[in-house]
């Protein structure tokens, strides 16, 4: 083929593919907000998230083990510095993210996963099956992790866990008093090092465990004046640790998105499910939501880690053992999570 047709035939294939993603970015732009799945009301009256469909421009990896994805819409909800979205994946798998853009930026939500190999699979989907060009189902965002007013801020990020933080560094105003920590497996492992670098100058401290091991908590906590807030979002060890080290009259605020774990060690316990006349056993090695759905298979549920809200569930009789991540205190008085919550004691009635 000669060059000149050759050459205009890339050019008309391009063209078309650009239409193409032009056409469909219009589509999805002016499609407007759906509703959820019909449920039975939120037992605590809490309206459930708006369900949007957005456009996937960008999946690319930033980091190792790492991808970044981009989701574009048309005025989305505005959003603060330690939110998050729950990503609804083509499986039917839900899986929430915080959100690590711009806040000012109303025509695209940003968001950061890691691939867990020993997981789920809600990360091996996001890595190895979705693809520019989707349309994935978004809910929130919703915001547990607020930036609040401190005399100081320390922050603590282990490895995927800077994406809450990152928006709050970007946030602060020039005179706030604040440091970092920021560690990962490897500093190839670590997603927007360069840019955590730039706007944490000489407050940052990195520690990658395959050159320093692990990180000084005892050093970066001590003498931390009361007043300051200390956010840390990351493992779990990580998250415990702060915990443990926190001085007194600092503020401790923490982003989970795996299942509080309990430090006593799981029993098995007894439930009546009133409505339904059904009296069950509860093992320790199962969840109270499998042990239902064994006897009322079409009870429903969505995250299975105590963030969405979907299998919340009224308790009539019996301590609950609260492991979510979502209920309020006042929420929490009489019902529960029963993908990961359980009793306190030996028996639990619920309305069901």
């Amino acid at each position: 083929m000669p060059k000149a047709r050759t050459t205009a035939a890339v050019l008309l294939a391009g063209g078309a593919a650009l239409l193409s993603r032009r056409a469909l970015r219009r589509r999805v732009r002016t499609s407007p907000l759906w509703p959820l799945p019909t449920l039975d009301p939120p037992i605590s009256g809490r309206p459930r998230s708006r369900a949007l469909r957005l456009l996937l421009t960008s999946h690319e990896e930033i980091a190792d083990g790492v991808v970044q994805l981009r989701l574009e819409g048309d005025q989305l909800p505005a959003w603060e510095p330690g939110a998050h979205l729950d990503l609804v994946l083509p499986s039917g798998l839900v899986r929430q993210y915080s959100l690590c853009g711009d806040p000012a930026d109303r025509s695209s939500y940003t968001v950061a996963a890691r691939l867990v190999e020993d997981g789920r699979g809600g990360s091996r989907e996001v890595h190895e099956h979705l693809a520019e060009g989707m349309e994935l189902e978004v809910r929130g965002p919703r915001n547990r992790f607020p930036l609040v007013e401190a005399d100081a801020y320390v922050f603590v990020a282990g490895g995927i866990g800077i994406t809450p933080v990152l928006p709050m560094l970007r946030s602060l105003p020039a005179g706030a008093e604040w440091r970092l920590l920021y560690g990962g497996r490897s500093r190839a492992s670590m997603p927007f090092l360069d840019e955590v670098a730039k706007l944490a100058g000489d407050r940052l401290t990195v520690v990658a465990e395959d050159e320093d091991g692990l990180p000084d908590l005892d050093g970066l906590l001590a003498g931390v004046p009361a007043g300051t807030a200390v956010y840390c979002c990351g493992p779990e060890g990580l998250m415990a640790a702060v915990e443990a080290r926190l001085p007194a009259g600092a503020a401790l605020r923490l982003e989970r998105f795996a299942p509080r774990a309990s430090g006593d060690g799981d029993a098995g316990f007894e439930v009546e499910l009133r409505r339904s006349g059904r009296t069950l056993t509860v093992p320790a090695d199962s969840t109270l939501l499998a042990a239902v759905r064994r006897e009322l298979p079409d009870t429903v549920y969505s995250c299975e880690q105590g963030f969405c809200g979907t299998c919340q569930q009224r308790v009539l009789e019996g301590e609950i053992d609260h492991r979510d991540e979502l209920l309020t205190d006042a929420e929490r008085g009489d019902s529960m999570l029963i993908c990961v919550s359980r009793a306190r004691g030996e028996r639990l009635v619920l309305d069901m």
